[in-house]
């Protein structure tokens, strides 16, 4: 049987207090959208978003799924009812973009518990520490009854501990129809999704809750809600990293992305960062105080302290990345090492060369960027500064305090520094005209 769901993103979120739309935010370096779609794709036949007009960026974010515009925010069932043409056949499950820790797991069982011969209403509830201003649930003998909004709940039904999720699932026609009935007679003359609960049990299907935990389920409104979200996110994938086999020394200060890879037995030191698309290969080391963005590093390597990794960056196996070295846009090969403080853009280094401490590859002429080609074995003396775009051929030599700016032939030795020269005595004469002219 199909399964379609729809996950609606057309509010503005207001709370964030930002131009940009509520479920574009990010969590561990991903759009929360992506979020709930990746969790849904493991579920779902199809995936229809609903986004508000002027949310082109939002709808961009959705691809390759269609996407539906709620013309007129007029409330949650109105927004489900854009995608009805889209329901298909089999079942649907109506989610809120702003809910994007729901589990693949989670999303299962609320199938399942729709797709049970006793169930025609299934819907995702949980149990908050603090209920707050939650919809409550009100049941009996099992069956959902209703949804009562806390603002026009009895004392009695606020001690209610289940409270709504909003998310549910139901069979696509009666799901439609359902819809349709859905009145706006309330304070803000909206049409609201939860009222399908009542009007589907007045009309005798049996609705039945499936409980989750409330970090799973919790809604996100504010920044507030946004950063509590984003701990629990970096729990799990923290979690599942010390699963696979990495070691993370201070697992509460390492932050991951979403989609970040660590092979078995890489070890992470405290304080260190990983931004989107990182592959790091077995048996690597990073060391406190990293950044790596974008980048690939092979196995057994050893990155840091204070080393940032930037996008297109691929370091090789056993290569070595020092304390206070960059890299953007570089392969750095295989057993090769740049230890200290050293700014490497736009190039190739061969296996086994070596970086000194304070190189600098210059390859940007203030229009253009420019690559630096530094060949295998190849020798590069500190405080060298390499004008892209150069090469340096297999097994050169650089004199230390070089600026290089023609190539360099292999095995070649090259002295890119003007001639030092000692003037015997002149050191005190300078220092008495110096004090002289002193104001």
């Amino acid at each position: 049987m199909h399964a379609t769901a729809i996950l609606l993103a057309a509010g503005l979120g207001t709370r964030m207090h930002s131009a940009r739309p509520k479920a574009a935010h990010l969590l561990a370096g991903r759009p929360m959208l992506a979020h709930l779609i990746a969790s849904c794709e493991a579920v779902f036949d199809r995936i229809v978003v609903v986004v508000g007009p002027g949310m082109e960026s939002l709808a961009a974010l959705a691809a390759p799924h269609p996407v539906v515009v709620q013309e007129q925010r007029l409330g949650t069932a109105h927004a489900a009812l854009q995608a009805r043409a889209r329901f298909g056949e089999g079942d649907v499950a109506v989610l809120y973009a702003d809910n994007p820790l729901i589990t693949p797991e989670t999303l299962r069982r609320l199938v399942a518990q729709r797709r049970a011969p006793d169930t025609g209403l299934a819907l995702l509830a949980m149990r908050p520490i603090d209920p707050a201003r939650y919809g409550r649930i009100v049941s009996h003998d099992g069956l959902v009854e209703r949804i009562v909004e806390w603002a026009d709940a009895s004392p009695a039904q606020r001690a209610i501990d289940l409270c709504n999720a909003g998310v549910l699932c139901a069979a696509a026609a009666d799901l439609g129809r359902w819809l349709d009935e859905v009145g706006c007679d309330n304070v803000k003359s909206e049409y609201y999704l939860t009222d399908i609960v009542a009007i589907a049990a007045d009309q005798g299907a049996r609705v039945r809750a499936v409980e989750a935990p409330e970090a799973e389920l919790r809604g996100i409104n504010s920044r507030a809600e946004l950063a509590l979200a984003e701990a629990e996110i970096q729990r799990r994938l923290r979690s599942s990293a010390l699963d696979a086999g990495v070691t993370l020394i201070a697992p509460e200060t390492v932050f991951l992305a979403a989609d970040t890879i660590l092979g078995a037995d890489v070890t992470v030191h405290p304080h260190v960062v990983f931004g989107p698309g990182v592959r790091i290969g077995s048996g690597t080391e990073i060391l406190a105080f990293s950044h790596l963005e974008g980048c690939s590093v092979g196995e057994d390597a050893r990155i840091g302290p204070y080393a940032r990794l930037r996008p297109g960056t691929r370091v090789g196996d056993r290569a070595h990345v020092g304390n206070f070295v960059e890299l953007k846009a570089t392969d750095l090969g295989e057993g090769a090492k740049a230890n200290h403080l050293s700014y490497l853009g736009d190039a190739s280094i061969g296996a086994g060369s070596n970086i000194g401490a304070g190189t600098i590859t210059c390859n940007y002429d203030g229009v253009s960027k420019h690559r630096t080609e530094i060949g295998s074995d190849v020798f590069v003396g500190s405080d060298t500064i390499l004008v892209a775009p150069v090469t340096l051929g297999d097994g050169s030599l650089i004199a230390a305090g070089s600026v290089i700016t023609e190539p360099v032939e292999p095995d070649a030795m090259a002295f890119g520094r003007a001639r030092q020269v000692n003037k015997p005595a002149a050191a005190p004469a300078l220092r008495a005209r110096l004090r002289e002219e002193k104001p």
